[in-house]
């Protein structure tokens, strides 16, 4: 009786491990790309891309659709604004996480224009433009770790109790 208990346990233990390993709660659907555009190299991204627009809408509308360069991580956006908050100049890009130190928004005495700066991580995350203090930031949603080493521990906790119930049930 105690050895068909061990072995309904371990049996529940290997389901956990496979189903914690499957299931959709781990996908990342920010990251799920068609196969017609294939991403140039692991988690590649896109921005919105401009040089000095307009405004916000021209930006967007014509910006290239191409894939960022594998060293930057960040999307860029620079706006710069009259006092009444009519757009003078606009400029999205991709950037590393050196380029995104300088966000938030302050008075440009050259030029007597408001710029804001903001960065953002993720695909075309980049859609609006900073316009004060509140929304100049630099928002970081993924975390950028190295190994899955907390996930592993995790894993190997539970294959080590799987294996020593195994081991339990030898005579």
């Amino acid at each position: 009786m105690q050895a068909s208990q061990l072995l309904v346990a371990c049996f529940f233990l290997i389901i956990m491990l496979l189903r914690s390993r499957t299931f959709a709660k781990n996908v990342n659907y920010d990251h799920i790309r068609h196969r017609s555009d294939p991403t140039p190299f692991p988690n590649s991204f896109k921005c919105f891309t401009c040089d000095k627009a307009k405004d916000n809408y021209l930006c967007n509308r014509w910006a290239e659709d191409k894939w960022c360069p594998q060293h930057t991580h960040f999307c860029k956006t620079v706006h710069h604004f009259n006092t009444q908050g009519k757009s003078t100049s606009v400029t999205k890009k991709c950037a590393t996480r050196e380029e995104c130190h300088a966000v938030g928004c302050h008075h440009r005495l050259d030029s007597g224009h408001m710029e804001c700066v903001s960065c953002c991580d993720g695909m075309i995350c980049n859609v609006e433009v900073p316009t004060n203090h509140t929304n100049a930031v630099f928002s970081v949603m993924k975390s950028y770790r190295k190994s899955d080493a907390c996930r592993t521990a995790s894993y190997s906790i539970t294959i080590a109790s799987a294996l020593l119930l195994l081991l339990q049930l030898q005579p």
